[in-house]
């Protein structure tokens, strides 16, 4: 996947870059524009200028007015707030972001992942009723359901311990793994980073200020910032 984008905002937005398949870590500073990137590659948001590319598939080039609509994309996005909706059930909620031709076969796609994330026990709750945890491989299951061809974390594990943070990298790394698509985590940890990501972006005031191999990036911020959680 490529991006270019130009987006004015508080910061002034201005990235290119490259997200091969595999899992891709976008930090720096809170304020230097990570979601608002996310946002924009998911379609929710339109920049001023600016292109986002999947293999030979324009998703957006606004020189040409062209900007296709979220739906099209078939991007998975986990957001920080997981955004699951309260009136529905647990597997309503997977359900409503499966692929299917009907209100059954997505049902049954949410039955699959519920399984998968062991979250079968649940399948009839609020999402008022869950904990933090549960409610992170909820918002996976639901991401993962829809099929995606991009997927998007935006702080997902930021409310968890480290423990949950690890189980649930884990999960991550193995799905983008199995289905061979980009994606993108945007964590304020570098541990967590280190440890999932197979490439780093950091971002710094709305411009990449290095991007390549997360060992060599995150060694870099490392040294900038004078210790192992500089960045953050």
């Amino acid at each position: 996947m490529q991006a270019s984008l130009h987006h004015p905002g508080g910061f002034g937005l201005e990235v290119d870059f490259e997200v091969p398949p595999g899992i891709t870590v976008l930090f720096g500073p809170s304020g230097a524009g990570k979601s608002t990137t996310l946002s924009i590659i998911a379609g929710l948001i339109a920049p001023e200028s600016g292109r986002v590319q999947l293999d030979d598939e324009v998703w957006l080039d606004t020189n040409t007015r062209l900007s296709a609509p979220p739906e099209r994309r078939r991007v998975g996005y986990v957001f920080q707030g997981l955004a699951l909706f309260p009136h529905l059930n647990v597997r309503d909620n997977v359900a409503f972001g499966a692929r299917g031709p009907d209100r059954e076969a997505r049902r049954g796609t949410a039955s699959q992942w519920l399984r998968k994330l062991e979250l079968e026990a649940l399948a009839d709750r609020r999402p008022t009723g869950l904990s933090g945890g549960e409610a992170q491989r909820v918002a996976l299951a639901r991401a993962f359901a829809s099929e995606p061809r991009v997927l998007l974390l935006d702080e997902p594990f930021a409310a968890l311990d480290r423990a949950r943070r690890q189980a649930l990298a884990e999960v991550v790394r193995a799905y983008v793994q199995d289905a061979g698509i980009p994606a993108i985590h945007v964590t304020h940890a570098l541990e967590e980073a280190e440890a999932l990501a197979d490439r780093g972006l950091r971002l710094v005031d709305g411009r990449i200020a290095e991007a390549g191999p997360i060992g060599p990036v995150l060694a870099d911020t490392k040294i900038a910032h004078g210790g192992p959680t500089g960045g953050a």
